[in-house]
């Protein structure tokens, strides 16, 4: 994703300065119109607008803090992080009030769209912060996304993206099990999905990742399990700290959970929806049995 982004940015006649823990990411964006990496303290002191695409809020926070005074308090620079990780909430809070402190801004600003549309500038930006702050990122923030949505407050887009992601972790289940359902009733997957999607049961889950990348077998969306395991399990945090009641809610993260018994981080999260594979209790009753 951060690639992605980046060489939009760049592409869009933006002066990028980019870094990345992986040698292989670095190499990949010296090829591409990105240009060299940099280190992080090169960036922190020249950048007026740095966007992240980090893994978790531990990786976020790390960051910022360990950099945060390269980047000054002269009152003729105000530096604006532009921070597209699904991370949460509270993190995101700390360090806009941090980095307030300090003369500089920080938006929470998660995306939806995947690679493609990091690749292409036409992600979905949800995004907490404060107007003037989103005001002064705009030029940048309309490079990357084709929607734009300013939710509320810091904080605000990264509750915003847990829904969703809470809801799309929920899509892939219930499609599943619809077409397994289908299936076992003698009706073929491939016809029950056309049904869905041309009636009132239809997401972008059945939309777009049945047909691209299960009914396909590719499985190759993007987005791992390990990545999609983490923010429902952060929407399942939220929910306790909020006081919640979604009864649902528990449900989906333990069904996400217990899938880590067959499918590793590192697969492809299309690959729960996948109806041709016998779900983890099933697997358990055949073995026992």
């Amino acid at each position: 994703m951060g690639l992605g982004m980046a060489q939009t940015l760049a592409g869009k006649d933006f002066d990028v300065l980019g870094f990345d823990l992986s040698a292989e990411r670095c190499t990949a964006a010296a090829a591409s119109n990105v240009g060299a990496p940099r280190e992080l303290p090169e960036i922190f002191s020249a950048a007026d607008f740095i966007v992240f695409s980090l893994p978790t809020a531990r990786d976020v926070a790390g960051v910022v803090n360990d950099h945060i005074e390269q980047l000054g308090r002269r009152s003729d620079r105000r530096v604006i992080i532009i921070d597209t990780s699904t991370s949460e909430p509270d993190v995101s809070r700390e360090l806009a009030q941090r980095l307030a402190a300090a003369g500089h801004g920080f938006l929470d600003a998660p995306v939806s769209g995947g690679p493609g549309g990091a690749a292409t500038g036409k992600l979905a930006m949800m995004i907490g912060g404060t107007e003037e702050d989103v005001a002064l990122a705009r030029p940048v923030i309309e490079a990357m996304a084709a929607k734009i949505l300013h939710v509320g407050p810091s904080g605000a887009g990264n509750v915003a993206k847990l829904v969703n992601n809470l809801l799309v972790a929920a899509h892939m289940i219930t499609t599943s099990e619809g077409l397994k359902l289908a299936a076992a009733a003698g009706v073929s997957p491939e016809a029950a999905l056309r049904v869905i999607n041309a009636a009132t049961g239809r997401s972008a889950i059945s939309e777009i990742h049945f047909p691209t990348w299960i009914m396909s077998e590719r499985f190759d969306s993007g987005f791992s399990m390990g990545l999609m395991r983490k923010d429902v399990r952060l929407a399942r945090e939220l929910t306790e700290r909020a006081g919640a009641d979604l009864p649902l809610t528990g449900l989906i993260g333990q069904i996400w959970a217990e899938s880590a018994g067959r499918l590793a981080d590192s697969d492809d999260f299309t690959r729960m929806g996948d109806f041709r594979t016998p779900a983890a209790s099933e697997k358990k009753v055949a073995t026992n049995g």
